[in-house]
């Protein structure tokens, strides 16, 4: 079996590290337990998340223990790393509740039965710490020279960084040196925004311990046109199904550039890199199918085979695409066949017939239905040919829904551009 660090490396998820010799020599021996942090700032975290979440998934299936940490303790102060202003301050109820609902979803992705794995919240020892004895024993351990050079605190000296957010990194190196000393944690892997943080607790072990820590941190994901990982036009792509539903969450990966589609795949998927290899020589409505398997396989990591399904179903009949060809990606099990017409899965709005007596401005509905964000997006699709009632293209802005447009049924479909479809229901 490879090393989780071997994994991690050919899959592209490392992207700076402080001693690979030394580390690869540690993943040589035996099972390595690594952490990741979590800051429970939501009730549920996003696709940004999901390179930590799946980094701490291939440690536990290559026989390594992962710790996934939920920082209801710091989340009481806030990480500056990566902000230009300090972040909002949630109360302790608020963060208790949030640090529950992270613990629950990164169940999904991660087995901390039996001892497996650990899912822990540094509120259980950071709130306990008696302040004058944590200043004597470990904060006359770092340099504010060296705190201030961060590049995390640099960005913010220019704003104005208040004590409390100084503060942070010498709790995020006390996690390290805590989780060294009563879990045998050795290993800490984050964002490259962390990586001041994780090196102050890699020296905090060294000066207290006298014992080597290792940390490893991920590239920033964006995608081939250089945007940020899980933003779209609605906003951010969540891992909770009542945030985000699954077909939307399939959406969001079928619709990926091509450039992307190998990258994603190796990341956000399970697939063995000997399929994902084939991207290479893929292309038209092949390459189409790559996508579907990234939108398959990344949902059913999150939400399930079952929705996977649903969501694939749905798409394919939306757009009327073609299944995946036998010969492609065999580990995968999306289904092979052309699927029965289900639009289960496909968002819906409902209108009454009071509604469409009345006239309904097409522009209007697609507003209000939030298939576009604004009346002003919906007109200038429209005169740009962007919408279409069935396979109806609407033709002028004044145009309103008719009861014919259904075609003696209760429901009709509305499109926007190629991509995107939202059914409309009569009640």
């Amino acid at each position: 079996m490879k090393s989780g660090y071997d994994v991690l490396k050919e899959r592209g998820f490392i992207e700076q590290f402080t001693d690979e010799a030394l580390i690869t020599e540690q993943f040589a021996g035996e099972p390595v337990t690594c952490y990741i942090g979590f800051d429970p700032t939501a009730t549920s975290l996003h696709i940004g998340s999901l390179v930590p979440i799946m980094a701490l998934a291939h440690m536990q299936q290559t026989g390594n223990k992962p710790i996934a940490l939920v920082g209801g303790g710091t989340g009481l102060i806030g990480d500056p790393s990566g902000k230009s202003e300090m972040r909002q301050v949630l109360t302790r109820e608020q963060i208790d509740y949030n640090a529950k609902c992270l613990g629950k979803q990164l169940s999904k992705y991660i087995d901390f039965t039996d001892g497996k794995a650990l899912l822990l919240n540094n509120a259980d020892w950071l709130t306990k710490i008696n302040y004058i004895e944590f200043l004597r024993d470990i904060g006359r351990h770092f340099s504010v020279n060296r705190m201030l050079a961060a590049e995390s605190y640099k960005i913010r000296l220019e704003k104005g960084l208040n004590f409390i957010e100084f503060n942070y990194m010498i709790l995020q190196g006390y996690d390290f040196l805590y989780l060294f000393q009563h879990h045998g944690c050795a290993l800490q892997m984050g964002g490259n925004d962390q990586w001041g943080n994780m090196l102050a607790g890699t020296e905090l072990i060294r000066k207290v311990e006298a014992k080597d820590a290792h940390a490893l941190t991920f590239p920033l994901i964006t995608t081939s046109l250089g945007q940020k990982m899980g933003k779209t036009e609605k906003g951010t792509v969540w891992l909770d199904a009542e945030l985000t539903k699954p077909y939307e969450y399939y959406q969001y990966w079928v619709n990926c550039d091509d450039a992307d589609v190998e990258r994603f795949l190796k990341l956000f998927t399970f697939l063995p890199l000997s399929d994902i290899a084939v991207v290479k020589t893929l292309a038209d409505a092949r390459l189409n199918m790559a996508k579907a398997v990234l939108a398959y396989e990344a949902t059913k990591v999150t939400h399930g085979a079952e929705a996977a399904k649903a969501a694939w179903r749905a798409s394919m009949e939306a757009f009327h695409s073609r299944p995946v060809d036998a010969d492609l990606f065999t580990s995968s099990d999306i289904p092979r066949e052309a699927p029965e017409a289900d639009t289960s899965a496909i968002p819906r709005y409902s209108i009454t017939g009071k509604d469409l007596a009345a006239g309904l401005l097409v522009a209007s509905l697609c507003a209000k239905s939030g298939l576009t964000q604004s009346m002003s997006e919906a007109k200038r699709l429209i005169e740009q040919g962007g919408i279409y009632i069935g396979e109806r293209q609407v033709k002028t802005v004044d145009e309103k829904l008719s009861i014919d447009d259904f075609t003696g049924g209760r429901e009709l479909r509305i499109r926007k551009g190629k991509k995107k479809y939202l059914i409309i229901e009569i009640n």
